[in-house]
């Protein structure tokens, strides 16, 4: 047990009555819902970043988070340190998975050869760790975008050698996920983008992408992990212009790569909203195209025009995505990983379970009302009343192999066709989707 929470006990599931801060008012992980247990529905992840790695920076000030492994001691010792202190949480939130990327867990070193050897020490004692507690791997991930070395990119460097290397770290850190039984990688492209084009060679950099898309399932294929391959939408930050901008952007890529039956998507709420959709959006177009692979949970805030990863807390903003997860099946591999960090003023160890279990019930909460909406079939009968006449005459001779520009001039001459607007109806369905909230 790390000494960081000997305070906290594990907590459990005492219900809405229950004044107990430390504990789940929602989430009660054996109840079933839509036929499986919450646990089995929501899949839920504690990420290793924020949780434990992130010190409280923001971009206009320095560290707030004084953790025991924060400290200028030897970085092995401070890893080591750390995922004592992850693990604790992890067994005491009870989320059954984590996610890492590569340089959360350990340090880097001074050679390639050295960071490694610092990798592979440190999961050695990660492997042991998840042995003795039952906690599972979601996902890793490779960090290549915060070194100096990436800061033009990585796979879409102008400096081949720097492809190389993210190559070489990529390897690792998917032998290393299919080690520890991870059910996904996650390529998370922070920097595969462009900050002018004055310098820039475009079409050179995505089809270097493509490449290392194709590299990536290649190895995948070769080791015999049986993990999905996740490709992350994000926009604008950190660089201007993302080759992964959204949705629809990262499948532009997989398909060029002619890879759409290899890559599917982690798609995270706050790049949602960032990219000017909103999260229902993104989760209907992934699902639309047989693409929805993962989901990192977390929220942006409204005044801000940057990623601010906040921990969810309302149900109106979730509903219609779980609506369209769960109404489709739910998650395969995927999950709810919560890519979200307290604020800079939470600065208490008992802060960082008050924001997973927020986050926890309010998805708990959420998934209560979508089996609600999913049980009383109301969305779906006005969707198929509106396109009905699909199922007509004219719709079935439209996608048929008779129909062309020409047949459908001459029907609409034949018939006199004269369509008449039919509403919509959005206030009334926004009144019905409010009485399950």
């Amino acid at each position: 047990m790390s000494e960081y929470f000997k305070n906290i006990s594990k907590i459990k599931y005492e219900g809405t009555s229950s004044n107990n801060p430390l504990s789940f008012k929602y989430y009660n992980e054996n109840q079933t819902v839509l036929g499986k247990t919450m646990k089995e529905h929501l899949r839920f992840a504690t990420c290793y970043w924020h949780t434990f790695t992130w010190p409280g920076l923001d971009p206009f000030g320095g560290p707030t988070l004084d953790r025991p492994w924060m400290g200028s001691g030897d970085p092995l010792k401070m890893a080591e340190l750390k995922l004592d202190a992850a693990f604790d949480f992890f067994s005491k939130i009870q989320t059954p998975f984590f996610c890492f990327h590569d340089r959360d867990i350990a340090p880097e070193g001074s050679t390639y050869s050295e960071t490694k050897k610092n990798l592979d020490h440190i999961v050695n004692l990660i492997e042991k760790k998840m042995k003795d507690t039952g906690v599972k791997l979601l996902w890793g991930t490779a960090n290549a975008f915060s070194h100096k070395r990436y800061m033009g990119g990585a796979s879409t460097n102008p400096d081949p050698e720097v492809f190389a290397y993210v190559a070489a770290q990529v390897k690792d850190c998917m032998d290393v996920t299919m080690r520890l039984g991870g059910q996904n990688y996650v390529l998370w492209g922070g920097r595969e983008g462009y900050e002018t084009i004055l310098n820039t060679n475009m079409k050179l950099e995505m089809n270097n992408l493509s490449r290392f898309l194709e590299l990536v399932v290649e190895y995948k294929h070769k080791i015999g992990f049986t993990g999905q391959i996740l490709l992350e939408p994000k926009p604008h930050e950190p660089t201007k212009h993302q080759y992964d901008f959204d949705t629809a952007a990262c499948l532009a890529l997989i398909r060029k790569a002619g890879l759409e039956k290899e890559i599917k998507l982690n798609i995270e709420v706050n790049h949602a909203t960032l990219s000017g959709h909103n999260f229902e959006h993104e989760i209907g177009y992934a699902i639309s195209n047989d693409a929805l692979g993962s989901i990192d949970i977390n929220r942006g805030d409204t005044l801000l025009g940057w990623d601010t990863d906040q921990f969810p807390n309302n149900s109106s903003d979730l509903l219609m995505a779980f609506y369209y997860i769960f109404s489709n099946g739910g998650f395969k591999q995927g999950g709810f990983n919560f890519d979200a960090k307290i604020r800079r003023q939470s600065i208490e160890p008992e802060d960082l379970f008050y924001a997973h279990i927020g986050g926890m019930d309010i998805c708990a909460k959420t998934l209560i009302a979508t089996e609600k909406l999913i049980n009383d079939n109301v969305i779906p009968k006005y969707i198929n009343n509106r396109y009905s006449n699909w199922n007509g005459d004219l719709g079935k001779f439209i996608h048929s192999k008779d129909s062309n520009l020409e047949a459908l001039h001459q029907r609409v001459i034949n018939n006199n066709i004269n369509p008449k607007p039919k509403s919509g109806q959005q206030e009334l369905l926004e009144n019905i989707l409010n009485k399950y909230l």
